[in-house]
């Protein structure tokens, strides 16, 4: 027994199992472990500040985006300090940090988002996302980099109103701009002006020194048209090798304003004339200017932009390498004009086309007829070929409406064919340029042919003089081909273009037509007479035959006949003439 005041002589353990303890320690050591390495790795970089403002934790995307490490701001006050060196940017960048915390004490605890522009610790300067949560006493930030979204959103707007080849800007651009200047026009009373400016011949460049030196010259062009304006002024690229100026606060009136906008673009033509460098070699270009003025809000931009473009047009067609006005009479022209356009698309739908027929003699006996166009229209009447077919050739209308004509032609012949006295009747079809020379013309004519059952040796295609000319090799081609299956070719209008001799005589033709403006004169004009003559003989030499159009008198058609021409058409026996009147015409004459 042990009493009070003895040595004790033994001794009490006591032995606890730990062991859930130990490993409840180790787990809350790993997963302390392991979230510290999940926030290290978070792609969002992490920062946690102690109440007393020491920076305790910073993961790897935190150093990544600022770079500022334990020693280099081991609390908030460093941290502010590194970031905003600026002491008034500072604090009042730190006040609007402390307010958001604040409210988030007062809220739910979460720290709201905000852009950060700061400096880091490479000296750039970056724009952040930054935002938190109260811990306690405590507060855990976030960072997000906001640079590359932020240069991303930069370079879409960048290329949605600038032009990438030349950095000027864009259409869409010139277009907000353009109606700013018009409202402060009409603000300030002044008026301003626009030029339009298109580079000459730009597409022979492309076409045979490649698209790269089309680029270069672009580029140069748009670098000396910054140089040649004030900062006020835009400069914009409009689309393709057109650039457009706008020009403000020129005075007070339109005649004012054009004094300084001709100045101004006088300039401009004068350096952009100065030779170009590609690639080592000059290149002089110039260019055609069209401008428009303006005062307030009276005209629309659409409406600016073509009077500009009109303008720019006169100017290539005055000889291009100048600077034309706008002219009102011209815009009523091409009003018309797409009036016409409009009337033609409706006439080739509804069949408002027909055939009259001009006969051609030959040793006193019709033998056949030279087809003509017209068009009935339902307000205007008969309108002259003169006024559509150029339209027809610019807007690509000349190839459905050609391609009826070949059909209503054939159409014709095989009809004739029917009748014993106008079978022997051919038929002369004029063919244009663009109709000629399209890919599918052949099959176009054969196709006729067999689709109608006309003869092709009653056939007869009269071509011109420049169509030869656009590709001789193409049009010989084209020409074997046909009149493998019998159909004539005539030359129309012989002595008007510049047909050569030497490949003259490789055109597998049948006929030489002698021009109207020779045989009106030929009775008083001694030259008209020569060339009749000439193209008389050099038709016989070729062992062509000639005809003569627009015999208009018998004198006419005597001089013709002593010079052994004995085919011609004309109005001294009859204009062009419906169909109907046509063949009376040919029973009344071939069995008088």
């Amino acid at each position: 027994m042990w009493a009070p005041g003895e040595e004790p002589n033994f001794h009490i353990a006591v032995v606890q199992d730990i062991t859930e303890r130990r490993k409840l320690q180790d787990t809350l050591r790993d997963n302390e472990l392991h979230l510290r390495s999940i926030l290290h790795r978070l792609p969002v970089g992490v920062c946690l500040v102690q109440h007393d403002g020491r920076m305790t934790f910073r993961n790897e995307r935190f150093l990544q985006i600022c770079g500022y490490t334990e020693q280099d701001v081991p609390n908030v006050d460093a941290w502010w300090s590194q970031a905003y060196p600026d002491a008034e940017q500072r604090e009042r960048t730190r006040r609007n940090w402390v307010a958001e915390r604040e409210r988030a004490r007062a809220g739910d605890g979460t720290i709201a988002a905000g852009e950060y522009l700061i400096r880091c610790r490479d000296g750039q300067r970056r724009v952040v996302e930054i935002s938190g949560v109260l811990l306690g006493e405590d507060h855990l930030v976030t960072m997000v980099d906001l640079s590359q979204r932020k240069a991303a959103e930069e370079e879409i707007k960048y290329l949605a109103f600038y032009d990438p080849l030349t950095q000027l800007p864009n259409r869409r651009l010139l277009l907000d701009r353009l109606q700013q200047a018009l409202a402060a026009s009409a603000r300030r009373q002044r008026c301003g002006a626009l030029l339009m400016l298109d580079l000459d011949n730009f597409k022979t460049l492309n076409e045979t020194r490649g698209h790269d030196k089309g680029d270069s010259l672009l580029r140069q062009v748009a670098q000396r048209l910054r140089d040649c304006m004030h900062e006020d002024h835009t400069v914009a690229r409009h689309g393709g090798d057109e650039f457009v100026v706008v020009l403000e606060d020129l005075g007070d009136n339109p005649e004012e304003a054009a004094a300084r906008a001709e100045e101004t673009g006088q300039r401009i033509l004068a350096a952009l004339r100065e030779p170009y460098l590609l690639e080592g070699e000059d290149y002089h270009t110039t260019v055609s200017m069209g401008a428009t003025i303006f005062q307030g809000l009276s005209e629309s931009v659409d409406e600016l932009l073509k009077r500009a473009d009109l303008a720019m047009y006169q100017a290539k067609a005055a000889g291009r390498n100048s600077l034309q006005f706008y002219d009102p009479r011209v815009q009523a022209v091409v009003r018309a004009r797409a009036a016409l356009e409009l009337d033609l698309r409706a006439g080739l739908a509804q069949g408002q086309f027909e055939l009259f027929y001009q006969p051609q003699m030959e040793n006193g006996r019709i033998t056949g007829c030279e087809a003509l166009l017209r068009w009935r229209h339902p307000r205007e009447g008969f309108i002259s070929p003169a006024s559509f077919v150029p339209l027809a050739e610019d807007t690509g209308l000349i190839l459905p409406l050609g391609e009826w004509v070949l059909h209503a032609a054939c159409q014709q012949l095989a009809n004739w064919a029917q009748q014993p006295a106008l079978a022997h009747l051919s038929l002369a079809v004029n063919v244009s340029p663009r109709q000629f020379h399209q890919a599918g013309f052949v099959p176009q004519v054969l196709a006729a042919l067999a689709g109608t059952g006309a003869e092709a040796r009653r056939l007869k295609l009269e071509l011109t003089e420049g169509l030869l000319l656009e590709d001789v090799e193409d049009t010989i081609e084209k020409m074997v081909q046909l009149k493998g299956y019998g159909v004539g070719f005539s030359l129309d209008d012989f002595g008007t273009g510049y047909s050569s001799l030497a490949y003259l005589k490789r055109l597998p033709l049948d006929q030489l037509k002698i021009d109207q403006s020779f045989v009106r004169d030929v009775l008083t004009d001694p030259n008209d007479a020569a060339i009749a003559r000439t193209i008389v003989a050099l038709g016989t030499s070729l062992g062509l035959r000639v005809i003569a159009e627009g015999v208009e008198t018998e004198a006419q058609r005597d001089f013709l006949a002593r010079n052994h021409c004995h085919a011609w058409q004309g109005f001294l026996l009859s204009p062009p003439v419906p169909v109907a009147e046509f063949e009376a015409l040919v029973q009344r004459h071939n069995h008088a």
